[in-house]
């Protein structure tokens, strides 16, 4: 009896873990897909003015000046490359969420576009 329930239960295993080594979709796996970013993008009036919506609706809520001290590191935007920024809010960091499941690819874009800004205040 208790031989039968081993081997049920190894069974049960072997199952399951034949499912977890299978190969998954990129999709699936969510592969971070790098963009890049041209100073034309990056001085689009349009692409600021959409990303600093996004901003006050959103980031403030961590990274503005309601925020500090405290919830999250204060963004030196000029020490980071396009990039950097955009894979930070695609993908997240530590505490911080990822966005791409909140926010489509051109509105990280246009995020990434107001917070390297010269312009840009959090």
């Amino acid at each position: 009896m208790i031989k039968s329930r081993i081997i049920v239960g190894l069974s049960a295993l072997m199952f399951m873990w034949s499912y977890s080594v299978l190969p998954v979709s990129a999709e699936e796996k969510k592969v971070f897909v790098p963009v890049e970013f041209t100073s034309e993008y990056l001085t689009d009036a349009s692409k600021f003015e959409k990303g600093k919506e996004i901003w006050f609706d959103q980031c403030t809520h961590c990274h503005g000046y309601k925020a500090y001290p405290g919830k999250a590191p204060k963004l030196k935007p000029k020490r980071y490359k396009p990039s950097f920024v955009y894979k930070r809010v695609t993908k997240g960091f530590r505490k911080m969420p990822a966005w791409d499941e909140v926010y489509d690819k051109d509105e990280r874009m246009a995020i990434v576009a107001y917070v390297m800004d010269k312009n840009f205040s959090p």
